[in-house]
């Protein structure tokens, strides 16, 4: 199996033209790193996933309890980032956020560099990188130019390859752990890692190790009843299907398709001249489109983990051509590349003005210590107002099953995350919210399709507005 593997090229034993090499890659790759990331610092948030992430933070660095008083589906490892970053420069922004974003972009970039390096030379190993950045914002702006968990998976995954690419296996091991903290589906890099393993017990015991450690610590530094099941066993409802095929079906040729229109330059010469001493990259590819598909959702963020792999195979089918057609294919790349640059930067911001006019509404109807209950998918909204969650459930689909993009099949009080309810129930007995906000418009989820939710506005609440189609509760004070 390691003979599948190429020789390390002869530049990089050379200490001296390494660091002259360096010196002039690394700078490029930090100026296009920033480049590519501009977008992202144009709007407050992108997505919801970075609204649910900014909340989390806010409420951990308040003393809240991860998988306690404030949960989600996801390991412990980006909300801690988003709560180191709030601790440097405020939560008010999620600009130092989106600064820890650039540099996972371009160590992301720089570890692939280097892989590509050590196997074909200098000029792959500075293709690649290139390669990576100018194709890494190839989606549509809300899932490229978030801090989200993909982009923390990246360089997590790229540091597994190339530590197992230099037989580190505990090293491997760590990165390997570190993709699946930031998210579940990182530890899809593992397949790659272990094929590069082979059969030896000594690499696959460190490799095990490695891996084991940082999870277990996670899990004991959080609740590791509660850290096994929102990360394991808690989320066969969201990975399984519901909803229509057509729909999901949709939606990933779509976002499939913008990023084929970002490798447009690429991927015809990786079709004409597929590499065949890559078996590890082909490994990692594959194991990445499983990582895409589970649950089959399809969010374009999960195409992200295509990147590095599919970056480093086209790098490959390159060297084999002659040196114009690796210019062309860069300069096809980068012009794709200025497309969703300007689109990210022209994007509508229709769901940010919303949020914006409700966290407004909220902000004026309630004091700064008041909780309050936005029923909907936009946490952000809380972010926005200044105002903590009356609930541990940032949103209502842990407690409906409802996702973003499927149907209302399968949503409902029954389809809710086990005992969720019961805590819901008691969290707002104990302090109930001064303000709720229906912020379903239609959706399935809606109050009148929920008894709980419906009751609770009847016997306690009053409409007291409404705001771009969401319904403003308030508390009625009982005599």
């Amino acid at each position: 199996m390691h003979a599948l593997l190429p020789a390390p090229s002869p530049s990089v034993a050379v200490p001296r033209a390494g660091r002259r090499y360096w010196t002039r890659v690394l700078p490029l790759l930090a100026a296009l790193a920033c480049l590519t990331r501009v977008p992202s610092f144009t709007r407050p948030w992108w997505n919801p996933d970075e609204g649910y992430l900014a909340v989390q933070a806010r409420l951990l660095a308040g003393g809240g309890r991860l998988y306690e008083t404030v949960v989600d589906r996801k390991p412990p490892l980006v909300p801690w980032l988003y709560q180191g970053a709030f601790a440097l420069t405020g939560s008010e922004s999620l600009v130092s956020v989106r600064v820890l974003a650039v540099l996972a972009q371009f160590a992301t970039a720089a570890l692939l560099a280097s892989l590509a390096r050590r196997r074909w030379g200098d000029g792959p190993g500075r293709t690649a990188g290139v390669l990576y950045l100018l194709v890494s914002v190839g989606l549509n702006p809300e899932d490229a130019q978030a801090a989200g968990f993909e982009v923390f998976i990246l360089p997590c995954t790229a540091a597994a390859l190339w530590c197992a690419d230099r037989r580190r296996w505990t090293a491997a091991g760590l990165a390997v752990a570190c993709a699946f903290l930031a998210k579940q589906t990182g530890a899809a890099v593992l397949l790659p890692v272990l094929w590069l393993c082979g059969h030896g017990r000594g690499p696959l015991l460190r490799l095990t190790a490695g891996a084991a450690l940082p999870v277990l610590g996670a899990a004991l530094l959080t609740d590791p009843s509660g850290f096994l099941f929102w990360t394991v066993t808690g989320s066969g409802s969201y990975a399984s299907f519901s909803g229509s095929w057509t729909h999901v079906a949709l939606r990933a040729a779509g976002n499939a398709a913008l990023l084929a229109v970002a490798c447009a330059a690429l991927l015809p010469p990786l079709a004409r001249r597929p590499p065949g001493r890559a078996a590890d990259l082909w490994v990692w590819l594959a194991a990445s489109a499983l990582a895409v598909g589970t649950g089959l959702h399809f969010f374009g963020h999960y195409y992200l983990q295509l990147l590095p792999p599919l970056t480093l195979l086209a790098t490959a089918a390159l060297t084999a051509l002659p040196r114009e057609r690796t210019a062309r294919a860069v300069l096809g790349t980068a012009c794709c590349c200025a497309l969703f640059l300007t689109w990210g930067l022209l994007a509508p911001r229709a769901s940010l003005d919303h949020s914006r006019r409700l966290a407004d509404a909220v902000a004026r109807a309630t004091a700064p210590d008041d909780r309050v209950l936005v029923w909907g998918m936009h946490p952000e909204t809380y972010w926005l107002a200044g105002r903590s969650p009356a609930s541990r459930y940032l949103t209502a689909g842990l407690l409906t099953n409802h996702s973003g993009g499927r149907s209302g099949a399968r949503v409902g009080e029954r389809y809710a995350v086990p005992g969720a309810w019961r805590v819901f129930r008691r969290e707002t007995s104990a302090r109930p919210p001064a303000l709720i906000v229906d912020d379903s418009r239609g959706a399935p989820y809606a109050p009148a399709h929920l008894p709980t939710l419906r009751r609770l506005l009847a016997e306690r609440y009053r409409e007291a507005a409404v705001v771009d189609g969401a319904v403003v509760y308030v508390r009625v004070r009982r005599p």
